[in-house]
């Protein structure tokens, strides 16, 4: 087999939607070759990952079932194909194989013969329980001149393409690159350079490379507004990213190792590998890497093995107890894996979900309740109270805009606290569009996106300020949807708060815009809440800040001398009289010069 970068494994390959299923596909051909999706057939175009999914395909492979496996581009497989027809074989080669991971497929245009031969291979490994994995820079159908057995028998496998990252797996990407280079960015870079329009993830990196040269050569921080500088200096980014792998494949992996098993000898050595393993054993860890050493030669490093195994136990035995410390909510997912050693990662995997999991949410700072607020439309508090009273509320969700957005985060601040007083074992989420999109990239970026959704997807009650930053967002803004339709199946309560109404939030997805409208659209006007002076509270971690209401010194004694009438339990009939009269795109309610003289509720 070629050498292999060990860098490249599926550890260090961000999924995301634009990648996930030919990842997943591709671990199932890993783990379990030739029991489905068999021939896979990968492809791309240049730089999106192809040669990184098969060279991790191979890697895991090798510490699965499959003992033989074997990876080349098609200019290897051609030449070996002619160096065994030049010693007479012509039945096809690579037929004995467990899994065969072939690159450049689309060079097959104009080799006939060759096409013949992979042809015999691909029958000879199938039928014997073999995987074979292609990867093209084009789909079967636009190879030219390929055999009409060859297009059907790789269409009767799984055609998966591999499109360009969208915005926020570029982000994840990019911070992950630099932890793993031990570099640090300023704020802003990353997302600097994940919106720049490259065609793919080497253009990418290459921009990520000049950046680290230029903070070690430099001893300095590249700042956000540098980036534009460096996406327009191409030729010297060309002459920094050449000629390395590492350079060119931008994704590169966390290290790992595998131990080797070698020879073994006599008594001390056989007497410390022993004892390990019995005492392993009464505990009921599983023992195989210790058992595959046993026999008459002493291993080298047999040390370092022995210890190594002990070590792998004590941080399992770790896990466990801080897995049964923080309640783990998926036990099943335990069994088997903290009992084996060689399974350590996937313990380390479950653990950091579980943490992200139990992660506890921001809190709001100390402030008044909504029956401490005074100046605020009739309608909205009484909406805000009905979103969090004892009885599940009319209008779910209640969506509240302003111009001047504080009047909003007010309010909203006041409504969490008005519900925690209420419902204190109750899990409630308090966040910004730009925190949420935040949390999901770094999620990503930590491989629990899983756990974190399911996270967010659990609340009682939802609050979201800055609704109109998802126009900002591409793969945020979907996760938010799914978000939205998974808290509204379950009942749970949200208010919302935008700068603008939701006809006007730009580039969202019409659905998303209809969930909005769907509940209850309230406008606080400038004169709500003119007499409090806002200020910024910010929330228990992070700097994820919320506007609370602070009154002056003197103030809570102040008699407020504005009246504002109380809603009618019956709302009259819209006006018709002199025109036909037609309510906004959304669910509205519709502010009179004088609020005390009319005051009209339009709901579906």
């Amino acid at each position: 087999m070629s050498d292999l970068d060990p860098k490249l494994t599926f550890d260090s390959f961000v999924v995301g939607p634009a990648n996930r299923l030919a990842s997943a596909a591709a671990r199932r051909a890993a783990d379990s070759p030739g029991t489905s999706y068999n021939p896979l057939f990968l492809y791309s175009s240049p730089g999106l990952g192809k040669t990184h999914i098969l060279t991790a395909i191979a890697h895991q492979s090798s510490k699965g079932e499959a003992k033989s496996v074997e990876y080349m581009a098609l200019e290897e497989y051609l030449d070996r194909l002619a160096g065994s027809l030049q010693a007479g074989a012509r039945d096809g080669l690579y037929g004995d194989l467990d899994l065969l991971l072939l690159d450049d497929v689309q060079f097959l245009t104009g080799q006939p013969e060759a096409q013949e031969m992979l042809l015999k291979t691909l029958d000879q490994l199938t039928s014997a329980g073999g995987q074979i994995v292609l990867a093209s820079d084009r789909p079967p159908a636009d190879i030219d001149g390929l055999d009409a057995r060859l297009l059907s028998r790789f269409s009767g496998g799984l055609i998966v393409d591999l499109g360009p990252p969208e915005y926020e797996t570029r982000v994840a990407i990019i911070r992950k690159k630099a932890e793993e280079r031990g570099q640090t960015l300023e704020q802003g870079v990353a997302e600097a350079v994940a919106k720049a329009p490259f065609k793919n993830v080497r253009e990418l990196g290459g921009v990520l490379n000049k950046i680290f040269a230029t903070q070690d050569l430099e001893g300095r921080q590249v700042s956000a507004s540098e980036v534009t500088k460096l996406l327009q200096e191409q030729d010297e980014v060309a002459a920094l990213g050449g000629g390395s792998d590492e350079f060119g494949s931008f994704l590169d992996e966390l290290a790992s190792s595998v131990a080797e098993a070698v020879e073994k000898t006599e008594e001390p050595w056989r007497k410390e590998i022993r004892e390990a393993l019995e005492s392993a054993d009464r505990q009921g860890y599983v023992v195989h890497r210790l058992e595959v050493v046993k026999g008459d030669k002493e291993p080298k490093g047999w040390e370092q093995l022995v210890e190594g195994f002990k070590a792998d136990i004590r941080r399992l035995r770790e896990i466990d107890n801080e897995l049964e410390r923080l309640g783990n909510p998926w036990p099943e997912a335990a069994q088997g894996v903290l009992v084996d050693p060689d399974r350590l990662e996937e313990a380390e995997a479950l653990l950091a979900s579980v943490r992200e999991r139990q992660r506890p949410f921001p809190q709001l700072g100390d402030g008044p309740l909504l029956h401490d607020l005074s100046g605020f439309d009739a309608m909205a508090l009484k909406a805000a109270a009905q979103l969090v009273g004892e009885e599940k509320p009319e209008y779910n969700p209640l969506f509240v805009w302003s111009s001047d957005e504080s009047l909003g985060r007010t309010l909203l601040a006041a409504v969490g606290r008005t519900y925690k007083e209420t419902f204190a074992d109750q899990r409630m989420a308090v966040a910004s569009i730009s925190h949420f999109a935040e949390d999901f990239i770094r999620a990503l970026a930590d491989g629990v996106a899983g756990a974190w959704r399911e996270r967010w997807w659990t609340v009682d009650l939802l609050l979201v300020h800055g609704i109109q930053d998802l126009s900002e967002t591409e793969r945020a803004q979907d996760e938010f949807f799914h978000l939205f339709e998974a808290l509204k199946r379950r009942g749970a309560r949200m208010m919302l708060v935008a700068d603008r109404a939701p006809s006007n939030v730009e580039s969202i997805d019409d659905r998303l815009r209809s969930r909005f409208e769907g509940g209850l659209v309230l406008e606080l006007t400038e004169g709500d809440a003119a007499d409090l002076e806002l200020v910024e509270h910010a929330a228990a971690e992070g700097s994820e800040g919320i506007f609370v209401p602070d009154l002056k010194a003197g103030q809570s004694e102040r008699q407020d001398t504005r009246t504002i009438e109380p809603v009618p339990a019956a709302l009259p009939e819209p006006p018709t009289k002199g025109g036909a009269w037609f309510p906004g795109p959304e669910n509205v309610v519709i502010h009179w010069p004088r609020i005390e003289e009319l005051l009209i509720e339009e709901i579906d």
